[in-house]
């Protein structure tokens, strides 16, 4: 038998209907009752919180990675799944990969529609996330939905209702699950895995702020003023703004707020072509590029690095190796 924990923290896969709309209630066991567990896998909950995922806070998020972390330590554990609201699972899944050193996976998967939505989909993924977290291994953090399996760097939520709601546009799922199998397509891209930041560590704030026709830096310099430690500019393009937004970035930099540029683009890496207050100038101001990230797993890759060390340039160090896996060895 494989020993799989499932982690449970709310979301659609734990909603119910509340006479007004749906909210996450279920407790574990009910999530898990609701699905088919394949054969040779043996399941065991672990309640952290219910809760709908767009109320998740850094400390939801950093509790759930110290609770992933100490399941692990019990080398009898074969795997982790994760149940998750979707619309800030690709953030969650980002921060527990950037952290995770285990050769066991760990994998997060949800639903689109409540617990109790005949025909719906909760049975159909926790199944499929239950059967991954029991046959891979060496992949990371993976995010499991449609009968897709995603990498979690890169994964973004792709539609807001559809069953197939997750994708990475620019490099497509890591592998599928049909027929009682899993097949695994590519390695994901992956960085040397974070250790976990210290219980004493600050949970610092980190903004974004995004860059449209007529925009100016006044929400970008407000975010500093309100004591943001980092700030996610979400450019246009390849990552261009204007040459207002690289004065502004220049002034955040200058005290000591780590800046990320990233692009609302749905795929595509962020590229210095432009200057003019394009990523040329963006970056020669101080913004580091996030490559193919976008804006939420920006934003966790910042808020990692500001936990990573109390030193300016260590943080911005482990930003820069963050965004740019390319410049590191592939995570076992």
């Amino acid at each position: 038998m494989r020993r799989i924990v499932v982690v449970t923290t709310g979301g659609t896969i734990a909603s119910r209907w509340q006479g007004n709309g749906y909210a996450a209630d279920a407790a574990g066991s009910d999530v898990l009752a609701a699905a088919d567990v394949p054969e040779g896998v043996q399941p065991e909950v672990v309640d952290l919180f219910t809760v709908n995922s767009p109320r998740l806070t850094t400390a939801h998020q950093v509790t759930l990675l110290r609770a992933v972390h100490e399941v692990l330590e019990d080398p009898s554990v074969d795997g982790v799944v994760v149940t998750h609201g979707t619309d800030t699972l690709e953030e969650s899944a980002f921060l527990l990969d950037l952290h995770h050193a285990d050769r066991r996976p760990v994998v997060l998967t949800g639903a689109q529609r409540p617990l109790e939505d005949v025909g719906g989909d909760a049975s159909g993924n926790l199944y499929d996330a239950l059967l991954t977290a029991s046959t891979v291994e060496g992949l990371g953090t993976l995010a499991v939905f449609a009968g897709r399996v995603h990498a979690a760097r890169g994964t973004v939520k792709a539609h807001t209702v559809a069953a197939d709601a997750f994708a990475d546009p620019t490099h497509g799922p890591v592998g599928k699950v049909g027929f009682g199998r899993v097949d695994v397509l590519r390695r994901p891209e992956r960085t040397e895995p974070l250790p976990l930041p210290a219980l004493e560590a600050a949970l610092p704030r980190v903004d974004m702020v995004m860059h449209h026709s007529d925009a100016d830096p006044l929400f970008l310099d407000t975010a500093v003023e309100a004591g943001a430690r980092g700030v996610v500019l979400v450019a246009t393009g390849a990552g261009n703004a204007t040459p207002a937004f690289t004065s502004a970035v220049e002034r955040a930099v200058a005290r000591g707020v780590l800046v990320a540029l990233t692009t609302r683009v749905p795929s595509g890496p962020v590229t210095p072509i432009y200057t003019n207050g394009g990523a040329v100038d963006l970056i020669a101001a101080g913004a580091v590029p996030a490559g193919t990230l976008r804006a939420g797993q920006t934003r966790m890759a910042v808020l990692a690095a500001l936990m990573s060390s109390p030193d300016p340039a260590d943080r911005l160090d482990a930003l820069r190796r963050i965004t740019d896996p390319m410049t590191l060895p592939v995570a076992a």
